[in-house]
């Protein structure tokens, strides 16, 4: 992710035993702005069409939820070594800011650049050296940036981080859960047999009746992914239908 590697080139500012709290930018995707009660009229096509970047269906469906962004918080939890309560969220729409680290003394280190996956892959490729810019991915123009503009999520409106969230909280197989229940939404979804604003709350009742358990092996992962699914596809069509 960008995030993640944005989080990676920000923490070489200061040593992490400094670090007060990481900072995940968020497009907002494109009902940033649409009414709640809008939300169920959302089709496939309308999800599909993210502002500023360029995707996969189930990832571009995932920001338009936000449930991308929530996975994005279990693995920046995982991959820097910090509680759920030291990583925000914060909408970002230009998408020039790809994430922040703040530091204990209040500064705040932001990694920006264009929408492009390029510049983070060949950031970690090269490691610890930068290779000069080829022209791929193109560089910012400072020239066309007029604004920076930064807001909070709508949990009301976008659930899927909280579920995130109370997934991370739980721990152990929970976010196995989500990733699978999602999974299973967002398809429905794009074939048109669940309602935009039904793909929270078919992730929310999967998590409700999925255990917490311990994963000793590999197996017991393929194990909680299988029943989540199972139970997503029945809820799918004993409630959802």
């Amino acid at each position: 992710d960008s995030e993640h590697n944005a989080i990676h080139q920000c923490l070489r500012a200061g040593r992490r035993e400094e670090v007060r709290s990481i900072i995940l930018t968020a497009s907002g995707g494109p009902f940033r702005k649409t009414p709640g009660e809008q939300m169920d009229a959302i089709q496939p096509e309308e999800a599909l069409q993210h502002p500023t970047w360029k995707m996969g269906g189930r990832i571009t469906v995932d920001s338009a939820t936000l449930m991308n962004k929530g996975f994005e918080i279990i693995e920046a939890c995982w991959l820097f070594g910090l509680p759920p309560e030291a990583i925000e969220v914060v909408i970002h729409p230009q998408s020039v800011v790809h994430s922040m680290v703040e530091f204990h003394d209040g500064s705040v280190m932001a990694q920006m650049g264009v929408t492009d996956m390029q510049l983070p892959i060949r950031y970690a490729l090269t490691y610890p050296e930068r290779l000069p810019e080829n022209g791929a991915s193109g560089s910012l123009s400072w020239r066309e940036i007029k604004r920076f503009d930064f807001e909070p999520p709508d949990t009301g409106r976008f659930p899927c981080l909280d579920l995130a969230r109370q997934a991370l909280e739980a721990g152990e197989s929970m976010p196995c859960a989500l990733n699978a229940a999602d999974e299973v939404a967002v398809e429905a979804f794009l074939e048109r047999k669940l309602k935009f604003a039904d793909i929270p709350r078919m992730v929310e009742r999967v998590l409700q009746g999925s255990p917490v358990r311990p994963f000793n092996t590999l197996n017991d992962v393929w194990e909680q992914d299988r029943e989540a699914r199972e139970r997503a596809r029945q809820y799918l069509q004993m409630e959802f239908t």
